[in-house]
This record gives structure tokens, sequence and C-alpha cells, in this order.
């Protein structure tokens, strides 16, 4: 076990309830990874970055994530499936019980920041059972300097104990793993599961609820970048859509890879002090920015490793979803402080596996407040059993797990903003092209990266008849060429063999809009639903 000296500072526990536990406070990635190699709990890679599994739970679980109701929630969640209600006593006495349950035990604290804006920052203190866990929020929350440290505020409290399980019965949740959000007592349990990311989508969903209604700015699901010239872009998706993969620019500065806010100034400021990138299939010539950030410090989760000790990316045995956190300085080119300004060019990414939707197109108003709302990509064939073919998988303002707000609200913000600021948006297709998944090939990062770059520097022209056709069934404006694109790549249908089978998908596909799209109808104006397909 650890030496005494790595004791670094006495952080009492008590006032949480939970007692005669020893104390390992703020300690350097170093340390953290020693600690989990003598227990046992991860191996060193060739690159030094420690692997960890996370056990049962791979990913998010979104059904088993709930926020307290009471007089500050009662009235401005938007209750449901997704923000799913849970009792106040009941949260008291499983608070009661987790922490009894990490009293006599060996414990890993860290206090840290959220938002780069100091105006909005949140003072956090995590409390973790793995040392493993304590070196994940060190990479994905922004790190206090010394004096920073001294005069430190606790605005939020998590406790994250993966080997507490809560028993459905007495404890009111669904099953025994869990992720609660208590707004009231500023606190987040996340009990039963190892997967790191829940401890970030909590306070993701922290400043979700708080920065709307209490600072009027606007959060969001998206990576940052920021160009030579000082123009900021901004990338929405979901996971597996490219949002890390395209914000890491080496042309461009990073700001962030997946949460920020938009302030009512117009700053755009990260969340986070770090990156969570998905892993499976990565290589140093397609992502070498990411693959680089490998190193002594990051934090590889269900990887599989070579008799080497290297990672094999390909192997999916585990999950698809292998990851690594690294803190944003294990990106040479970055943006310091992680802020920008008003963006010139909004890009929403979609990995369409039905391939009908434009690698690129140009969207108007309606239509980007239309594609917020929906948040649009698609589960690929064959990830589930029994899934023959790609599934429609919507999520509102792509980030609908994280969003305690009814979807409208963020979007009538940001198509505010985004008139106001007379932001490009543009759609952009990383998902298949020259047929459905099975059939043709997933978009080239090449390709995606090119048009990107040909947007950000105005050389797809403004929108008109002679720069941009209008697609018949999603009434998109998709450019006509692109420097560095071959013509029949910018049109999906010229892609396909099949033209009938082509427009037989896309109508299945704009079908799937319009009926994920009644359940926000009536809170939607005249000019959101003229941004519906058209046809389907």
């Amino acid at each position: 076990m650890a030496s005494s000296a790595l004791l670094t500072k006495t952080i009492a526990l008590s006032k949480y309830g939970i007692k005669n536990a020893t104390t390992y406070y703020q300690l350097e990635p170093e340390e953290l990874q020693s600690i989990s190699l003598d227990l046992g709990q991860g191996q060193e890679t060739s690159t030094g970055a420690l692997a960890i599994e996370t056990g049962k739970f791979t990913g998010r679980s979104p059904k088993d994530r709930f926020i307290v109701i009471d007089e500050l929630t009662r009235d401005d969640v938007w209750w449901g499936d997704i923000n799913i209600p849970f009792d106040s006593q009941k949260f008291s006495h499983l608070m009661e019980k987790m922490t009894t349950y990490l009293s006599d035990r060996n414990l890993y604290v860290r206090d840290a920041f959220a938002c780069a804006d100091t105006r909005f920052r949140l003072g956090i203190r995590v409390i973790n059972e793995h040392p493993w866990s304590n070196l994940f929020a060190y990479n994905m929350f922004l790190r206090p300097n010394e004096q920073e440290l001294e005069n430190f505020k606790e605005d939020w409290l998590i406790i994250n104990a993966p080997g507490f399980k809560a028993n459905p019965e007495l404890d009111g949740t669904r099953q025994e793993n869990f992720a609660i959000v208590n707004f009231k007592e500023r606190t987040i349990l996340i009990g039963g599961t190892g997967y790191t990311g829940e401890i970030k989508k909590g306070i993701f969903s922290v400043l979700n609820f708080l920065l709307p209604t209490e600072k009027n700015a606007l959060p969001m699901h998206c990576s940052a970048n920021v160009g030579a010239d000082g123009q900021t872009a901004l990338f929405f998706g979901l996971s597996g859509t490219g949002k890390t993969t395209l914000s890491a620019d080496p042309k461009r500065k990073l700001i962030g890879d997946d949460e920020h806010g938009w302030s009512a100034d117009n700053s755009i400021f990260n969340f986070e002090g770090g990156c969570y990138a998905k892993v499976i299939n990565l290589s140093k010539e397609q992502e070498p920015d990411i693959f680089n950030a490998i190193k002594k410090g990051a934090l590889l989760e269900n990887v599989v490793l070579n008799e080497d000790n290297s990672v094999d990316f390909e192997d999916t045995s585990i999950t698809q979803n292998t990851r690594v956190s690294y803190p944003i300085h294990h990106i040479k080119n970055i943006q310091n402080p992680s802020t920008g300004t008003t963006p010139k060019n909004i890009f929403f990414l979609t990995a369409d596996a039905f391939g009908v939707l434009p690698p690129i197109s140009k969207l108007t108003p309606g239509q980007a407040a239309y594609h917020f709302i929906s948040g649009y990509t698609a589960k690929v064939a064959g990830t589930e059993a029994g899934v023959q073919e790609p599934i429609p998988s919507f999520s509102a303002c792509f980030g609908a797990p994280f969003m305690p707000l009814h979807p409208t609200r963020y979007a009538e913000m940001l198509s505010e903003k985004m008139k106001a600021a007379q932001v490009n948006v543009w759609l952009v297709n990383t998902g298949w092209t020259g047929g459905s998944y099975g059939v043709g090939e997933r978009m080239p990062l090449k390709y995606t990266r090119t048009m990107i770059n040909a947007a950000l520097n105005g050389d797809l022209g403004p929108l008109n008849y002679e720069n941009y056709h209008i697609h018949s069934v999603f009434g998109l404006a998709q450019p006509r060429t692109c420097p560095g694109i071959p013509n029949y790549i910018l049109s999906p249908r010229q892609s396909w063999d099949n033209e009938d089978a082509y427009y037989k998908t896309a109508f299945k596909l704009a079908a799937a809009f319009k009926e994920n799209f009644k359940k926000f109808e009536a809170f939607a104006s005249d000019e959101i639903m003229a941004g519906q397909p058209p046809l389907g």
C-alpha cells in the first residue's frame, strides 16, 4: 500500500457521515497510478498509460439516472423516462448507507473546478472509492493551483462508490447501480457502477440545469476549437459521431471536446479540463493527436492489451465503448484558457448508418432548430442481437440524457444566439456513403475534414441555387462542389448504385424524423416546423 507520505492533507469526511477513513487528498496522477497497480486494479501500457476495467458496466446506464424531486426541481425539470424523479427521503437514507459503507476505508479525495470562465465556476469535491476513479476526476475536471486550493469553496459534492450496491426494494432505485443528482443538497451519489463517465456527466447535468435557470447561459453537448483567425467553431453530436476527433485539428487550437457553455456576452467556455475519447479502431495515422495523448497520466478503460502491453484498439471483446481520459494539456495545440468568442460556424454531426443524408449541408435557421431538437444519429446494425439494419436514434439537443429542462428551452436559447451572431450552421454526415451499413462504406475521415475546412474557409459559398442543390426528400441544401471532394460524394443519391433503393431508404428515415418530432410539435414555432423534411 502507499506510504504515509501520500497522505498529503487531512480532509475531514465526518461531516458527510464517513468515519475513520484514511484519506488520500489531491494525489498526483503518478501516485494514483502507482496505487492502482499496487492494488492490482490495472496494468501499465507500453506508452505508460494506466489501463483498467470498469466491471459490469462499461457505459452509462440512463434508466438508472435520477433527479431528486423537490421545490427546486418540481416545476422546471422535464420529468419522464430521461429525468426520473427520486424521493428526497430515500436519497438521504441511501447517502447514509453509502457513507457507512465508505467508513473505515482508504478513500481518494479531490477538489476541482468546472467551467473555464471563472464567472460560472463550480467548486467540486469528489470522494472516490478507487484510486483510478480519482485519476479520472483529475483528468476531466479543471485543476486548481495552490492558491485556489487554499481558498477552495465546495459548491458540489460527488460520492463515488462502485462497490456499493443498492437494494432496489428498500432504496427506491431500479437496480443495484444508480446515479442520483440532488440540487437542494448539491450532492451527486454514484454507486454500483465503475464506469467513470457517470462522474463527468453528473456535473454536466448539474450545469445543464443551473446555467439556463440562474446564469442566462446556454450549456451545450459539443466540442469547440478556434482558428488562427480567432474564429470559434462548435461541433455538436452524440457519441461516435466525431466530436472529439474533428475538434482535434492540428491547424486549430482545441478549446474542449465535449461540454461547453455560451454566455450572454458570447463567451464560449469549456466545462472540463480534459478529454474523454472513444478509442475503438484508433490509429496514429487517422487521429494522431488523440493517439499521442495516450501516455503517462492517461486512463484507458476496458481495452485489451497485447503481450507487449501495447493496446489492441480493434479488440472490442470487453465492449465497443473503449475509452481514454487524459488532461487537455496532453494535446499539443490547445487554447489556454479554454475559452473562445462568438462562433462563426456550428456543425451538427450525425453518423447516418442509412447512408442517405448528404455528407455536408447548410441549414436555414428553422432547419437548425429542427435538427438540434431532433438530435439524430443511427445505431449500427449488428451491435445488438437481432438487429439486421440501421435503427434511427434521436436524442434531443444532441444530449437528452443530460438535459434536465425541456429541450425547447435549450433550442430557443441556441436559436436566438445563432440568429444574433449570424452563425453558419451545417449538418455533417460522418456515417455511411454509397449505401447503408453493410453495403456502403464509412465516410472517409479525410473527406469529412476537407469539407469542414471548406466550410470554415468560406469555400462553399453563399446559400443560393448556383452553389447548392436542395435535396428533394430532406430539403437540405447540399453543395454542388467542394475543393478536394469528388462531386458524386457530395450527392448521396449519386453515390448509391440503386436509385430506387436510395429513395426508399431516404423516405423511411424522413418518416422517422417526423414521427420522433411529434412530441415536440406543440412547443415548436412555424419556422421550426418548416425545417422538417418536406417528404417522407
